[in-house]
């Protein structure tokens, strides 16, 4: 073998078995809050929130924490629940109905939070728009009824042949 070859594999052994080794990054468990104005959950039964997450692949203690806070019917305490997350280095807070909404907004400006069954949240002032909701808050509404429009024009593009729609809709009171 003539010498340079031999040299070269020499080289690229001693580089591949010496190389300095790279740190792993620790992967990054994202810090979430749960905050709503029912009861908590029985133990035994995964919430269909824990089920989502798992479908998604996240794990409780390997790839997310979740800190929970439940006011068990009692509105009253949902300042206080918002005000101890806001304390808590947490990458978001998820709210389920409008006081929960508006406790967290009124608890931080800076944790996004994420609102869900929250009524028509640019009607109580909960966000200024849907286009443009402005400040640290999204989510989902089942009453937006600026969208209306957008939804039956997009309806109209993906079935050109559609003659008539029909809306079936329910009305969910928050306590």
């Amino acid at each position: 073998m003539p010498k340079i070859l031999f040299f070269c594999l020499l080289t690229l052994l001693i580089s591949a078995v010496f190389q300095p080794a790279e740190a792993q990054q620790p992967k990054k468990i994202f810090r979430i809050a749960l905050l709503t104005w029912a009861a908590a959950p029985p133990p035994s039964s995964p919430s269909p929130f824990d089920q989502g997450l798992l479908q998604l692949g996240y794990v409780e203690g390997q790839n997310i924490a979740i800190e929970r806070r439940y006011a068990n019917g009692q509105m009253d305490r949902l300042p206080q629940l918002a005000a101890e997350l806001a304390h808590l280095p947490l990458d978001v807070i998820l709210t389920q109905s409008f006081p929960a909404a508006l406790a967290a907004k009124e608890a931080t400006s800076t944790i996004p939070i994420v609102v869900m069954g929250a009524g028509d949240p640019v009607a109580t002032g909960l966000v200024a728009s849907f286009a443009r909701p402005g400040g640290n808050i999204t989510g989902v509404s089942a009453l937006e009824t600026e969208l209306s429009g957008k939804r039956l024009e997009l309806l109209k593009e993906a079935f050109p042949k559609l003659a008539r729609v029909a809306v079936l809709g329910g009305f969910w009171h928050d306590p």
